[in-house]
């Protein structure tokens, strides 16, 4: 059973900072891309950052510059390292792991940006 772990949410003021962290297997970790959704109320889930297995990464227009997705290798760990934090980057943020589309989900773990 594939498993991803994420760990790192919270609550944090405006212009904070967070890191989230997604841990899985070996297996996983060296085959597929990885990357972070996430999901606000009443909205759709979107891609906030990805990750090649060699390194390539990918983000959406609106964390560009603030947001830095990286692997730990010796960990087997994708990080998501997230700073000046807006309320709007509030929601449920979800580890994937990809070929051409998320293959494996986390469980999901809450980032409230709120003063």
């Amino acid at each position: 059973q594939v498993q991803l772990v994420e760990s790192g949410g919270g609550l944090v003021q405006p212009g904070g900072s967070l890191r989230l962290s997604c841990a899985t297997s070996e297996t996983i970790f060296n085959i597929y891309t990885m990357g972070w959704y996430r999901q606000a109320p009443g909205k759709q889930r979107e891609l906030v950052a990805s990750i090649t297995r060699d390194g390539r990464t990918n983000y959406a227009d609106s964390v560009q510059g603030r947001f830095t997705i990286s692997r730990d290798h010796a960990k087997n760990t994708v990080r998501l390292q997230m700073n000046s934090l807006k309320p709007e980057d509030t929601a449920v943020y979800y580890c994937v792991a990809a070929s051409v589309v998320p293959s494996y989900w986390g469980q999901g773990i809450q980032v409230t940006v709120s003063s």
